[in-house]
């Protein structure tokens, strides 16, 4: 059985009747990191979150040949996919490791699992801020440990949204070493990006979405080479 996310035809229209994700499709394989691009509102996080069943959406979304439209969204996590949200949800009143502690679950029979070292080598400050209540830590922090949290679950895949926003650039890098980590591990990764450059560097392939749908999929040096892409759909 492939470990393999399969999104084909992914739908999701407003209320208004126009629509939010159009005709979507593209996957990610274990080991892989895609990078979703695009502009505000061209329905990258929205079509994450229908993934992960948190918005209605049509369409045939599949993990390991099985079906998940329709799914509740811990019925989908229970399914080895995890979700970083660009809000970095943390339990402000709980400490650090009180955070990753909550996050923890068994992960797939013979794959090693995370475990509380292997999250505070990851992101050092994690142990130094372990018994700090997650309210007061920097946004950096919380982004540490938001996507820390989540691979306590011991994800097979991770949809990863906007995790370097608002980020100082030392952190960026942390983020980005940890994420070339998941892969090396076997994890498949789904980063929502809008920064290009981390995008370029990490990712093995780049789907670019405009007005909702794909304008363009290929590699990262395909995409260097499409100043016509760039222009159009993702620089400012």
């Amino acid at each position: 059985m492939s470990s393999e996310l399969r999104v084909e035809r992914l739908r999701k229209v407003f209320a208004t009747g126009a629509p939010a994700v159009d005709e979507v499709s593209f996957s990610v394989a274990a080991g892989e990191i895609v990078a979703l691009l695009g502009r505000n509102g061209s329905g990258r996080s929205t079509t994450a979150k229908a993934v992960m069943g948190l918005v209605d959406a049509q369409g045939d979304v599949r993990w390991k040949d099985g079906a998940l439209v329709g799914l509740k969204p811990y019925e989908i996590a229970r399914r080895g996919l995890a979700y970083v949200p660009e809000t970095r949800d943390v339990f402000p009143r709980l400490t650090v490791h009180q955070n990753l502690l909550l996050g923890a679950k068994p992960g797939a029979p013979g794959v090693p699992a995370w475990t509380f070292e292997d999250m505070y080598a990851m992101f050092p400050r994690l142990r130094e801020r372990q018994h700090t209540e997650a309210g007061v830590l920097s946004g950096g922090e919380q982004q540490m440990l938001t996507l820390c949290r989540s691979l306590m679950g011991n994800p097979e895949l991770m949809l990863v949204d906007e995790p370097t926003e608002g980020l100082a650039p030392q952190v960026v890098a942390q983020v980005a070493r940890s994420l070339q980590a998941l892969r090396e591990r076997g994890i498949g990764v789904l980063l929502i990006e809008q920064k290009l450059t981390i995008a370029l560097e990490i990712a093995q392939r780049c789907v670019v979405m405009g007005h909702g749908r794909i304008v363009f999929e290929g590699t990262p040096a395909e995409l260097r080479a499409n100043a016509q892409v760039r222009r159009e759909w993702l620089e400012v």
